[in-house]
């Protein structure tokens, strides 16, 4: 008797055991499922839609006369800090700036670099002229980056009779 009991309720224990991993299985199932929708649901939202009104749009947020080719920016970089003193009432300040110029283009980046030098010379005339005060401001410090920009052009025009530098960037900048 007391091995039907025994019987008994080893088979119950594994009808339990096999409910609960058939629940399991199920759940997991159902997991993936939703993952799998999940995923597909994604890909179609990220890419598909209207190609038409996407091309529509960048058509539009470009320049009119820059429409037919795309013309690329290009970085020229001072190929050292500009390192200058400033008077500041009886103290003199170290000053050093790194700058790089934007141009536009492959062609405008070979010609400033075939003029480093004479850029180099402009920029010297044009830091050497600041005071502390504008150094220390941005307000300062953007006027000192259009005094350089028109210099700068002025310079380029006079040599390759056009504008060669669309921006100057100052990519380190200390007073001490």
């Amino acid at each position: 008797m007391a091995e039907e009991e025994n019987e008994d309720l080893s088979l119950q224990n594994q009808e339990a055991l096999q409910g609960a991993s058939k629940k399991k299985l199920i759940i997991i199932i159902a997991a993936a499922f939703l993952l799998l929708a999940s995923a597909i649901t994604a890909y179609f939202l990220f890419f598909s839609g209207d190609e038409e009104a996407l091309t529509e749009q960048s058509e539009e947020q470009m320049p009119v006369e820059k429409a037919n080719e795309a013309v690329a920016i290009a970085y020229v970089a001072m190929p050292r800090p500009f390192v200058f003193n400033v008077q500041d009432g009886k103290r003199d300040r170290l000053v050093q700036i790194k700058v790089q110029l934007v141009v536009r283009g492959s062609a405008y980046a070979d010609l400033a670099k075939k003029h480093i030098p004479l850029l180099e010379g402009t920029l010297v005339r044009v830091f050497g002229a600041a005071n502390v005060d504008q150094l220390r401001s941005p307000a300062g410090k953007t006027q000192l980056r259009a005094a350089s920009l028109e210099a700068l052009n002025a310079a380029t025009t006079q040599v390759e009779k056009k504008a060669l530098i669309d921006a100057v960037l100052f990519t380190g900048f200390v007073l001490q």
